[in-house]
This record gives structure tokens, sequence and C-alpha cells, in this order.
């Protein structure tokens, strides 16, 4: 089962591996615990729903609670404190368009809020209840988790919007396809909420980012159901597909998905690299994407993130070995890893790993194998339960991202992870990391990892957390960076979308809101306040 106050499944359990675990104490002290709340301490604090009887919502407290939070910090400490502050009225399960429908009418006529709920994976408070007058409905897309239908003639397959990345892969693999989004989220996230956020998979350098996908679909909103036609190309005015990519269930829910898929690759393998430093690195994955050499995916680890992922992701003698053999090889303390997949026919794996070794090679780095490759695509969607083994430490673990041009990376990079250092509290010390995971010609994403121990209450923890995330995404928006690469918006990085998008477009946001919902129904707080 599901955990009520975490991430994936209760029986999922990926203990530290001791050298890890020391290496984060010795950095940054002996964590300190926080006492965790019992889901019946939970439910007894659940309020009478506000909500009037409706066929398909359901008040069940222990419903509310599983649907109340998201997996950001603030949710995780709200659930481990079981302070949750609010939870939805009731929640709704449909199993159509046609329901989703039907609720979103009887929600505005009865003055009721709604908030879309796709997978529960929200980083950035999407699906957190604000405190509201009025009842909140959570609408969840759990059961429309179903391929519809494929044309494999033209590659497109119809899912329903709240199916989760495993079982999509799992329909469209009997039948010989792939979509190929993988976000680190894949095991709970949903076709419909990547589309939301505009999310971003581990191999999108392939199979390209959820709007390259994203062909067309279903919306059911407060003005009627808009249906989305899967066009391949057109110049026939602006797009729709990109009026609601991104926007977050402000404008309408999404209940039907089309994308488009391709046949399963004849191979595919994963390999590391080591260059002697950042620079270096730097160069070698700027060159091969800019050569367009095409790999399936490419991520570029800083120091600092592969001496703490050797020591958390390999065995002791395997992380001295390596750090070793990387030192007779040019390649002492200071080196990074580059972790990059080859995918296609065997071919075009043999040309892409040729070509990848040169330039390598030309950086005066070397080549390290498929070992830790595998080690990476054995746990590429676990890094979410690392939350889980250094809590149990007394230790908080979270991540920020952004992107920016390739002149501007370093600087970014560095800017951000020493303002989390500044940041950290009381005396306390941050461990601060960073890769580059999504790359482009223009430029990369940056992808900021943090560990602090924890105060000696939540509050204050807390507010920590909230002055490092505070300074961070500042800092993120002051060097021209967006306030989200891949996470969305949601209400945590609302404060700081105007600076991206300027006064006028977001007057022209709020136009279209406001022309869908009226009345404000949908996910209050989202991307902004559109009121007025």
């Amino acid at each position: 089962m599901r955990r009520w106050n975490g991430w994936g499944d209760e029986n999922n359990h990926f203990p530290l591996r001791e050298a890890g675990l020391g290496y984060i104490r010795g950095l940054i002290g002996e964590g300190r615990l926080l006492q965790d709340a019992t889901l019946p301490a939970v439910l007894a604090s659940v309020p009478p729903s506000r909500l009037p009887d409706h066929p398909l919502v359901s008040k069940d407290p222990e419903k509310r609670v599983r649907h109340a939070r998201g997996q950001s910090l603030p949710d995780w400490y709200a659930m481990r404190s079981g302070q949750f502050g609010h939870f939805p009225d009731g929640v709704a399960e449909p199993t159509d368009s046609e329901q989703v429908g039907t609720l979103l009418t009887w929600a505005q006529a009865n003055g009721v809020q709604v908030i879309p709920y796709g997978g529960g994976t929200s980083v950035a408070g999407h699906i957190t209840p604000p405190a509201c007058a009025q009842p909140i409905l959570t609408i969840s897309m759990g059961r429309m988790d179903k391929l519809i239908s494929l044309d494999e003639t033209s590659q497109i397959a119809r899912f329903g919007a709240g199916t989760p990345g495993p079982e999509l892969e799992r329909q469209l693999a009997e039948r010989g396809y792939v979509l190929g989004h993988f976000p680190q989220s894949f095991e709970l996230s949903t076709v419909g909420g990547w589309v939301a956020s505009r999310s971003s998979g581990q191999q999108s350098i392939r199979y390209g980012r959820i709007e390259q996908l994203f062909a067309g679909g279903r919306i059911e909103t407060l003005k009627g159901t808009l249906i989305i036609p899967t066009i391949p190309a057109s110049s026939a005015g602006p797009d729709l597909r990109e009026i609601f990519m991104g926007t977050e269930g402000r404008m309408g829910i999404i209940t039907e998905v089309d994308v488009r898929v391709q046949r399963l690759p004849e191979h595919e393998s994963f390999h590391v690299a080591f260059a002697p430093s950042w620079d270096a690195a730097m160069g070698i994955v700027r060159e091969v994407v800019q050569a367009k050499v095409p790999v399936s995916m490419l991520r570029l680890s800083n120091p600092e993130e592969t001496r703490t992922h050797l020591l958390l992701g390999a065995d002791a003698w395997q992380a001295s070995l390596l750090n070793r053999y990387a030192a007779l090889r040019g390649c002492p303390d200071g080196k990074c890893m580059i972790t990059f997949g080859t995918t296609g026919s065997q071919r075009q794996a043999r040309f892409v790993l040729g070509e990848v070794k040169r330039f390598v090679r030309h950086g005066r780095g070397f080549y390290g194998g498929t070992f830790m490759g595998k080690k990476w695509e054995h746990s590429r969607f676990r890094s979410p339960y690392l939350r889980h083994g250094f809590w149990e430490h007394g230790y908080s673990v979270d991540t920020l991202e952004t992107s920016v041009n390739w002149s501007q990376v370093t600087q970014g990079m560095q800017r951000i992870e020493s303002v989390i250092r500044e940041h950290a509290g009381d005396g306390e010390k941050a461990h601060v990391f960073s890769h580059l995971s999504h790359m482009y010609t223009q430029g990369s994403s940056i992808y900021t990892t943090y560990f602090f121990r924890n105060s000696d209450n939540y509050d204050t923890t807390l507010q920590r957390w909230q002055n490092m995330k505070r300074a961070a995404s500042t800092a993120i928006t002051e060097l021209g960076g967006t306030i989200s690469h891949q996470h969305g918006v949601g209400r945590d990085h609302a404060p700081w979308l105007h600076v991206e998008k300027g006064p006028l477009g977001m007057a022209a946001i709020g136009q279209v809101i406001r022309y869908f919902d009226e009345a404000q129904v949908l996910n209050q707080g989202c991307l902004g306040d559109f009121h007025g």
C-alpha cells in the first residue's frame, strides 16, 4: 500500500550505506530525530466535511488525509508532524470525462473550490489545500488509467489522464511501443500531471520533453469540453496544446491525453565516463550536445555530487577501487562523473558510444564502462526514497532546479549552492551538490540537492528550509534562470513567476485563466493570484 506520510509503497525500503551516512554525518553533524505522528492521531484531527452530498464524492477521513498533501518538503513536515493545517472536504474519483465535467458543473453551482489530483507527486504545492472559506473538493484522476486507443500507423496513443508512468509503459510495451517519458517521479506521477506541469523525463534528449510528446487530448473546463486534435504540425494560429500545457489545472482538467509513441528500441545501455575537473567536464557535455550526438540521456555530476554518489551508491571497496583507478587515469579528487545512455539499433548505439568516447578523450577524461551506468539504471527511480532513509537518522533532504544558458551554468550553479549554505541558519551547515541532467544546444538545467540536519522542532526546521528555499529562488531569478525547469510552479514558486513572465505576460495569463474560470473555482493560488 502507498504510504500516507511519505513517498511510494510502504513495503519499499532502501537502507543507506554506512559509508554514505557517515560521510554526511561528518560534514554537517549528528542528525536530530523528530517525532512522527500516527495515522489514527491525524484522522482524529480531520474536521467534518463542509460539502453537500454528491454520489461521486467521498467524505471519508482517511481518503481526505491521503489526498491532502504532495511531496514538497513542507508537505513532508506536515505529514510527519501531523500538523496538516487544511484538508480537502471530499475526494471524487471519476472514471470518465463525463463524470469530471459533471463534478465541475456541480462545484461551480455550489461554490466549491476544486483541486485536480494526479499522482500526488507535486513538489511545488500544487495539491495542498489552502485556507479557504469555501469547501474544497479534490478530484483524483487515478481511476482513469487505461490505454484507450493506439494508432500504430500514426504512432499516437490515447490514455486516461490518471495513468501512472509504469502502467503507461507496461500497456505500451505489450503492443511493442514506448513513450520514453521518465521523470524521477515516474513510479507515481501521471501522464495528465506531466502535461499540466510541463514535465521533463530523464531521457528527454532522445524522446523529448512532454511538449514534444503531447499530441492533443480532451480537457473538461467550466465553459465545456475542449478537444485538441492530433495534427502533426500547424501554422493555423496559436497552438492550443501550448496554451494548456503548464496551466496546472487553472483552466480545466485534462482527462484524456494523446501522446506520440515509438517502437521499443533494439538496444539500450547506460555508461559512465570521468573528467578531471568541472570545466573539462562542462566542455565535454556541451560539445556532445551541440554536435547533436544522439545520446538518449546525458548527466554531469559536479565534484561533490560525484563524491557523494559514489559513497551512497557503491560499496566502500568499489568506490575506493574506482577512485584509485581514476587517479591513475589523471582524474584525482575533484573529478566529475558523466552518465550517458545509448538507445536505438545496435548500429546506432555503437556509433553514439564511439562519438562520446572521442569527446571524452579530447577533454582529457576516460571512459569508465557500464558498471556505474547499470547502477544508475537500477536506482534511477529510487532517489525519492532517499528522503526516508535520511529522515530516520535525523536529516532533511530537498532539491530544486532551474535552467540557464551555457554561459551562465557554472556561475548559476555556484551561486545557488552558496546561498543555500549561507542560509542554513542557527550556525548549521548544509551539504549541497548539483548536476546537469537536461541539456540543450542553448543551455542546461541545474538540479541541486541539499542535506541539513533537523532542528529540535518542526517549526524551526521548516523556517530554516524556507530561508534556504527563498534565497535560492531569488538567486535563480536574479541570474535570469527559470523558477522551474521541470517541477512546475504550483503555490510554492508562484511568488517568483512574474520575474520570468513580466507584467504584460502575467496579465495575459490571467486573462486566459479568467476566461475559462471566471469564478476562480480551479486550483486557486497555483501560478499566482489572478483575481480582478
